[in-house]
């Protein structure tokens, strides 16, 4: 409470509608830390009732009418009639793609931008999107609101996603979940390398490996997919075995896999 000489001569409201003030304030930390909350809030509100949904990964160079492309609309009609949302990073080539055959599938088209140099606006097929400043609260809404991950041929972006969602599996800060890499000529050298030298130098066990499938063809993609959310399993084998190009019986989660985690978030 203010009396007499202590009360001001203006008003907050005044004083905060007459002037602008320094504006630098909007370039500090403390300001970045709202602006980040707000794209928390945003995403969380947007997708929050979104239903079952699997994000699709690639490259933003693919065009249309190539093989690649034309793989990642099949895979996401599949996916549409199988009842999946789509989520993509909204921009061109394979997020264009995905976008672009769950729409044809009149299934739901989820488009998560980022603000970059050489990428701006959401693709035409996107029914429900965001643009986003900050990498990170994209990656959370990925995660948190997808229930497997396919990753057709890409570059850096692509084995980025690939590999903090197999990271967060492994090591239990996610509910486990198919990741299917689309395209065995594609993936088939990294697949070596961390068969034979990963693995081969114990810098992860062996039995990581089998937290992917591979495959080809798009229904074995979306069966994959379907099969494990069916049976509770979050990995799944290809048609010749699991990502080792082994023919067990099944995949054998690592044990960090097995341990008991919540929902990402």
């Amino acid at each position: 409470m203010l009396r007499g000489r202590a009360i001001p001569k203006t008003t907050t409201d005044q004083r905060l509608l007459d002037r602008r003030g320094p504006s630098d304030w909007v370039h500090t930390d403390p300001w970045r830390v709202l602006r980040i909350q707000a794209e928390f809030v945003e995403g969380f509100g947007l997708l929050a009732e979104l239903g079952k949904a699997v994000s699709v990964f690639g490259s933003s160079r693919a065009r249309a009418g190539t093989p690649h492309y034309d793989l990642a609309m099949r895979i996401t009609a599949g996916l549409a009639r199988a009842g999946y949302a789509v989520i993509t990073g909204g921009g061109p080539g394979i997020m264009e793609a995905a976008n672009r055959g769950a729409a044809s599938a009149q299934g739901m088209s989820v488009g998560l931008g980022i603000e970059l140099p050489q990428e701006q606006g959401l693709n035409e097929y996107v029914d429900m999107g965001l643009e986003f400043r900050y990498f990170f609260v994209r990656k959370t809404m990925f995660v948190k609101y997808s229930q497997a991950f396919v990753v057709l041929p890409g570059g850096f972006g692509t084995l980025d996603e690939l590999f903090e969602a197999v990271t967060l599996v492994q090591t239990g800060k996610i509910t486990k979940f198919p990741i299917v890499l689309v395209g065995r000529s594609y993936w088939s050298g990294l697949l070596t390398w961390l068969r034979e030298v990963a693995a081969g130098e114990g810098k992860i066990s062996p039995a990581d490996l089998d937290l992917l499938s591979v495959a080809d063809d798009p229904d074995e993609v979306v069966r994959i997919i379907v099969s494990a959310h069916a049976s509770g399993s979050g990995a799944g084998q290809d048609s010749a075995g699991t990502a080792q190009d082994g023919a067990g019986a099944g995949p054998v989660l690592p044990q960090s896999a097995q341990a008991p985690r919540g929902e990402a978030g």
